[in-house]
């Protein structure tokens, strides 16, 4: 695999992205717009791998991250190239040395607008669409629908209780990356006749917080299971990704949560959703890179 890549006026290497300062990562998400702060990217840095490209005096021009998942699957994000070398093929470069690190695992990311040809020339397939909401949170919640179960804060060293559930959602195993996440959250689990059903974080990112992820069987419980971290976060920003469209997406904009961008989630190899009615779903993302 070419590990130098030469466009118009100088050449781009890649190095391993633990080895470039943070604050030029940071600048690099500035420069495209991401709300990305120096401490998201030194979690992400522990979550998962990536590359950067930089330049001969050490300018990072790119970076590209795949986040493993046992031995067969990862997801991809944090695919930035700067408007210099975006048009340049500098993207479709980043890919190819994540595919050649990823070797057979099956992969799943989450597009942007502007990548998106590129990863249909590169062999994904598209899934579904991811919505972004986000703003500043209602003073007060709209009315809940009825409660079926308990809901109850779970501490993070019992975080290995919600881990089966998140396999049945997820697909795969995220034991890794469910406790890397419970570390800065707060969380709260869902139990029915005494079996966990539902389980959601909330954690700082960006401009606030998250809301993700969020496990759960149906929109009723996914809702008040959002809800408990919203009524804590009245006039302050949050943000919720979901793939849903019904009651959940409806609650959501009734909290002042509106549409401010899409992705698409994509997959090579096997398809990642598969979803079906009254299992255990993913109703919101822990980040577009983590899905």
């Amino acid at each position: 695999m070419q590990k130098s890549v030469r466009l118009k006026s100088f050449e781009l290497i890649a190095q391993d992205i633990d080895s470039v300062d943070v604050g030029l990562l940071h600048a690099l998400s500035i420069g495209v717009g991401w709300p990305h702060r120096p401490k998201d990217w030194d979690f992400l840095r522990r979550a998962g791998r990536g590359i950067v490209a930089v330049d001969g005096i050490g300018r990072v021009f790119g970076s590209a991250m795949w986040f493993p998942h046992g031995d067969d699957f990862a997801t991809i994000g944090l695919v930035i190239t700067s408007p210099r070398t975006q048009a340049q093929g500098t993207g479709r470069w980043l890919m190819e040395q994540v595919f050649e690190k990823c070797g057979d695992r099956d992969l799943s990311l989450n597009s942007t607008h502007a990548a998106y040809r590129l990863y249909v020339s590169l062999g994904f397939t598209k899934e579904a669409i991811v919505y972004q909401y986000q703003g500043n949170v209602a003073p007060e919640l709209p009315p809940l629908p009825e409660l079926n179960g308990q809901l109850s804060a779970l501490s993070r060293d019992k975080i290995a209780e919600i881990n089966a559930l998140d396999a049945r959602a997820f697909g795969t195993d995220r034991e890794k990356l469910v406790a890397l996440l419970a570390e800065g959250a707060s969380i709260y689990m869902l139990r029915r006749d005494g079996e966990i059903v539902g389980y959601s974080m909330c954690r700082e990112f960006g401009r606030g917080r998250v809301v993700g992820p969020i496990v759960a069987s149906n929109d009723q419980d996914a809702i008040n299971l959002t809800a408990v971290h919203l009524k804590d976060l009245a006039g302050g920003f949050a943000r919720v990704d979901t793939r849903e469209k019904g009651l959940f997406a409806e609650f959501l904009q009734q909290n002042r949560l509106a549409v401010a961008d899409t992705v698409t989630t994509m997959s090579r190899g096997r398809r990642f959703l598969n979803g079906k009615s009254g299992e255990p779903a993913v109703y919101g993302l822990a980040g577009h890179a983590l899905s």
